[in-house]
Formats: structure tokens, C-alpha cells, sequence
């Protein structure tokens, strides 16, 4: 499950994404982002740095200062952001490939049952989460929106 940070997180860069396809893409306050996303801007200010700071937006001092998208939105990894905002992402520590930790009360990994189906379910999980991106997020959205009529 991802966590209310990511999601916020995730709504801001959809924003960034949308204001990048436009004619003539302007950077965005965070006012603005966080009225066009829905999100509570004192939450934002903190997850946008941290996504600044991973080299994905840039922010802009000045009148007509703000945020904006500076990798192609084919280049924003859901997979890499959630790790960024929420941490590892797999649901055991001994399943993790950057936060390997040997479970507390595991006797041996390889005969593990517990680890062994959840492997299972992680990797199909990997699959697909490794190859999402930002623009598929917008994408889909795009989608939705002209199948349901908004």
C-alpha cells in the first residue's frame, strides 16, 4: 500500500506533467500545484523538495518562479519514486534488493515458506511496478477522462 505522502506526491507530478505537455509550459507556484491537485500545500513543500532534490523537478526563484518537470515524463520511474518517498517496497526486509535485512526469527532463508510465496507475489508485483512511468500515469488518466466523459 503506498502511503497519503506518495499519492500527494504522485498528484503534484501528474500536474508538472500536464503543465510540461502544454504549448507553452510554465513553472508552477506551489500554490498553484497544490490547488490544481488537491493537495494541502504544507505537505508539499516537503515531498517537492525531496523530488528536487532527485534530480526530477527543478524549482525557479523569482515573480515567475515555481516548479517544473525537468526529465521527460517517460523518464520519471514510479518504481524509483516510491522508494524515494516511502522506502523499500518489498514486503519482507529479506526480499528487499537495496534493504536487505535477514528476518529476526528466520532460521533459513531458503527453505523460508513465508518467504517463498511472497517472493512469488513481489516478483509479479516488480514486473509491473518496475516498468510504470510518469507517463503512463498520464496516460491513463488522458484515458479515463475521454472514457468517462470529464
Amino acid at each position: 500500500m503506498i502511503t497519503q505522502k506518495m499519492k500527494y506526491a504522485l498528484k503534484a507530478l501528474l500536474v508538472l506533467g500536464d503543465e510540461a505537455r502544454q504549448e507553452q509550459p510554465s513553472a508552477l507556484t506551489i500554490e498553484e500545484i497544490a490547488r490544481r491537485s488537491g493537495t494541502p500545500k504544507r505537505f508539499l513543500e516537503h515531498i517537492l523538495l525531496e523530488v528536487r532534490n532527485a534530480g526530477v523537478i527543478a524549482s525557479t526563484r523569482g515573480r515567475s518562479g515555481g516548479y517544473s518537470l525537468i526529465k521527460r515524463p517517460s523518464e520519471v520511474s514510479i518504481s524509483e519514486l516510491l522508494r524515494l518517498i516511502d522506502g523499500p517496497i518489498a514486503p519482507l526486509p529479506c526480499l528487499s534488493r537495496r534493504a536487505y535485512q535477514r528476518c529476526e526469527d528466520c532460521t533459513d532463508e531458503a527453505s523460508c515458506r513465508i518467504r517463498k510465496v511472497f517472493a512469488e507475489v513481489f516478483w509479479s508485483y516488480l514486473l509491473i511496478i518496475e516498468s510504470l512511468t510518469l507517463e503512463d500515469m498520464l496516460r491513463s488518466v488522458k484515458v479515463a477522462e475521454q472514457v468517462i466523459g470529464a
